[in-house]
């Protein structure tokens, strides 16, 4: 999985959302690191600090693999291994903007780590993301409405939130990295399966969320 995250990422499938997160971060003046909570290999935290050269990032992940990648990723970025859903290895009012990208999200930790003045910047599938491939490779349905849930789960007020939308033009062995990606990654199906070339999908909804309305 990791490695097939690498490898999708590396070739800006997901440029757009490496884009549209510094765009949103800039604006906040709190005090603080970025952290990006399930940050796999810190690709998209690494946007953001290219975007934001005063800023130094912290990478959180439970997979070992995903933290050794991370910790390549940005001179400015450390990277530590950590379970999102239990206690996050950070001070009080730490992080001037937590990342989360497809990730799990422990609200009681993130309130905790969360300065004064900052923002969470959750990006969200909706339910055309991808879908030109759930038949083909098996990927499971996106649950409609993510967005529209992250305030109460984080109990915290949505300031903004934006679509963000591409057509990507996919290989077959691209279209099977996107797959890996997620959590239906060890269902492979042949690449015989897909056309050389394949249309699909990047549709998200960036939300952020801030403890003051």
């Amino acid at each position: 999985m990791v490695a097939a995250r690498a490898a999708f990422l590396g070739a800006g499938h997901h440029d757009a959302i490496g884009e549209a997160l510094p765009t949103a971060a800039g604006p906040i003046a709190a005090p603080g690191v970025l952290v990006d909570v399930g940050a796999g290999t810190g690709h998209h935290l690494a946007a953001v600090l290219d975007a934001l050269p005063d800023r130094v990032g912290v990478a959180v992940d439970s997979s070992t693999p995903a933290v050794r990648r991370a910790a390549r990723a940005h001179p400015r970025m450390a990277a530590v291994a950590a379970d999102a859903w239990r206690a996050l290895p950070l001070r009080d009012d730490a992080a001037a903007v937590v990342l989360s990208v497809f990730a799990p999200r422990g609200a009681r930790e993130i309130a905790r780590i969360l300065a004064p003045g900052g923002a969470v910047l959750a990006i969200t599938p909706t339910e055309r993301h991808l879908a030109e491939l759930r038949a083909p490779l098996g990927l499971l349905r996106t649950e409609p409405g993510k967005a529209d849930r992250l305030a109460s789960d984080l109990r915290l007020h949505e300031r903004e939130r934006r679509l963000v939308e591409r057509e990507l033009r996919l290989t077959a062995d691209e279209a099977l990295l996107a797959a890996r990606m997620g959590p239906a990654g060890h269902h492979d199906r042949p690449v015989a399966a897909l056309p050389d070339t394949v249309t699909a999908t990047l549709s998200v909804e960036l939300t952020v969320l801030s403890s003051t309305a």
